[in-house]
């Protein structure tokens, strides 16, 4: 990856952990939100961008186009998936605290994530020429 991803990655990384960091305290803990949870889906998520932007990624120098658009799919349904199964897991273990806000925050970090790899993706497509 000679592009930029992984530090726009990194730097989304810091700044939703900090700003966890230092609304953990006060708004996060008026509204309940269960703070390790937020943590693990943040790293989760930051994981899983990672691993989605470099399918994507490779599916871009791909001869044939429709392999990129596989690819994309692929990983979007796959991340969405992800996320899907560790709410489940979340509602499933802590059935009788369920955290509402917990899970629209999660969902949050999602659309952040998605927003992040899908720009990257789109200037990375405009950079690369297929040979004519």
């Amino acid at each position: 990856m000679t592009d930029k991803f992984i530090f726009w990655l990194a730097a989304v990384f810091a700044v939703i952990t900090g700003t966890l960091f230092i609304l953990k305290e006060g708004w996060l803990a008026t509204m309940g939100v269960h703070f390790p949870i937020l943590m693990i889906g943040n790293i989760v998520l930051a994981l899983v961008t990672l691993v989605s932007y470099s399918t994507s990624r490779k599916g871009l120098t791909a001869e044939n186009p429709n392999v990129f658009v596989r690819s994309v799919y692929a990983s979007t349904l796959s991340k969405l998936m992800l996320c899907v199964v560790g709410i489940a897991a979340y509602v499933i273990a802590n059935r009788s605290q369920v955290s509402k806000a917990t899970i629209f925050i999660l969902l949050f970090f999602y659309l952040v994530y998605t927003v992040l790899e899908t720009w990257q993706l789109f200037r990375a497509s405009l950079r690369h020429k297929k040979p004519e």
